[in-house]
Parts: C-alpha cells; structure tokens; sequence
C-alpha cells in the first residue's frame, strides 16, 4: 500500500516510509541507562531525512500518549484545511461537553466560537482541552466518533500499536501508542503539512487580549528544536515529540514516561547531542547514569 500519495515527490516522506517499513538500522553502541521507570519511559530517535533509527528503548512498548494525542487531533484538522472543508477563519462553536473538559483549557462557556487559527494555537501551545473536544466535535459530529477517524488514520500512517480513545488525550482506558508511532506521527506531520508547522514552533500566543504562554520549555532551549508537542497525564509521565532542524540534519525525538519536565527535557537534549555527534555518546552514557 502506498502511504501518502500526495507527498511523495517530498524527501521527507520517502523517510517516514522507510520508518514506517521497518526498514531501519540501529548503531551497536544505542543502549543508553533508562532513568525513569521502565514501565513509563520509552525514546526513540529518528533521521527525518532517511528514515534511520539512531537510538531506541521500548520505542514499541505500549504507552500512554497524553495530550500527545492532540498532534493527531492537529493532522485531522489540517487535513480539513487543506481539503477546503474549513478555512482558518472558520468558526468552530464549543458544546457544553467540550467547555466541561477539565485542564488545561481556555475556559469556554457553552455556545461561544473560536476561530480555526486560534484553535490551532490553543491546542499546539496551551493544550486546550476544550478546545481539542470542539474541533473533535465539529469535524467528526461527535468525540467518539472522531476518536475512530483519529484511529483509522493512524493506520493509514503506519502506526500500527496506536488506538485513540478521544480527541484531548486525556485518561481513557482504550487510548495506548508507542514511541515509534509517535515518531511517525511527527514526521508524517512535518512532510504533510509544512505549511502549517511553523505553529508547532509558538511558545505564546495572544488570545482575547492576553497573553497564552505554552509548555514547551524545549523551544529556544536547543538550537534547532523547532516543536512539536508535550504531554502529561499520571499515567504517562512526562512525555514530548521534539523536531530539530540545523546544520543539514533533520531529527524528531521522542521521549515518553519521564519523572519530571525538566528530566525530559534533560534526556531530549542528551539524544540530540548523541545523535549529532559520536564523540558525545560517553557524556550522554553519564549522564543518564548519574540520573538514575
């Protein structure tokens, strides 16, 4: 089966094919210490350019995503940008299930809208619950049935361990990924819809006369880290998928099952630093030791 037809003339694409093919290769010397609990933590890192696995521990254990889901929830909606079904100043109208949604949110009441490209925002940076529901709601007619949609994409994709349960990421008993199958959902991100990437990028936003800031303390941290997306629930731990982007190389990152922010944010540096330089690996070695 030939996965995105639409893209193939893009060399990001023939990557994410070899990704999603298998046909990928692991340097002998990968194996890093895991520092957090291995029933949690789970990295994978990935040449965006060709497809290369640089670095894995249980990239295919099953994981919970978080708010990771959203990226998918983002795809669909870029999707229907792209198709003309909505533009970015299409106004999306919140229910009063989607204004019910816990945190993180913007707080929506019943019956007010929010426009396609502030939605954007509000998902990317702040992680609005609420507003993920309203777009789930507004492109599939219901949360659950976007919820399949959202599956059934990530088939077409090729992640193959991933079942989403709802549009935020929030607890659900059904929702289960991968770290590989988030590494595909990035990369498949960046080669569908270039043109809307840059939002993964925004660290802030303004909305509604203030200023929303987000929670992806990777941005301007590391030169290149260019998004994408965190996420957070107990269960999880603290999960992110990072692209980077410098100097010809071309990485996405990903780290599920973290005891803090900051101790992922800490591994994401460490993989970007192994993965660019083979003289770095003996210092990523000991620092992830020093951690445990």
């Amino acid at each position: 089966m030939r996965l995105f037809p639409l893209i193939q003339r893009f060399v990001a694409a023939f990557a994410l094919l070899a990704l999603v093919a298998g046909c990928t290769t692991t340097p002998p010397d990968s194996m890093l210490a895991v520092p957090a609990a291995p029933q949690k933590y789970a990295a994978i890192v990935v040449d965006a350019r060709t497809g290369q696995t640089l670095f894995q521990v249980n990239s295919t254990a099953t994981r919970y995503p978080a708010s990771l889901t959203k990226m998918m929830t983002l795809y669909l909606l870029f999707e229907a940008l792209d198709s003309g079904r909505l533009a970015k100043e299409t106004q999306i109208p919140v229910s009063d299930n989607a204004a019910r949604q816990p945190p993180t949110k913007l707080r929506f009441r019943r019956g007010e809208t929010i426009d396609v490209d502030s939605a954007i925002r509000a998902i990317v940076v702040k992680s609005a619950n609420d507003v993920a529901v309203a777009v789930a709601e507004y492109l599939g007619g219901s949360e659950d049935a976007f919820a399949g949609m959202m599956t059934a994409k990530a088939r077409q994709i090729g992640m193959r361990g991933t079942v989403f349960g709802n549009a935020s990421g929030l607890p659900d008993a059904d929702q289960r990924t991968t770290a590989r199958d988030m590494a595909v959902l990035g990369m498949a991100l960046r080669a569908r819809f270039p043109q809307q990437f840059h939002y993964f990028s925004e660290s802030d936003f303004m909305f509604r006369g203030r200023l929303v800031r987000g929670h992806n303390d990777m941005l301007g941290r590391v030169r290149g880290v260019n998004g994408i997306k965190t996420g957070y629930i107990r269960a999880s731990g603290f999960n992110i998928v990072t692209s980077y982007e410098a100097d010809g190389r071309q990485l996405i990152i990903v780290v599920m099952g973290a005891d803090s922010a900051r101790q992922r944010n800490d591994h994401v540096e460490a993989l970007i630093q192994r993965s660019l330089s083979p003289m770095s690996i003996a210092k990523t070695k000991l620092m992830f030791a020093q951690e445990q």
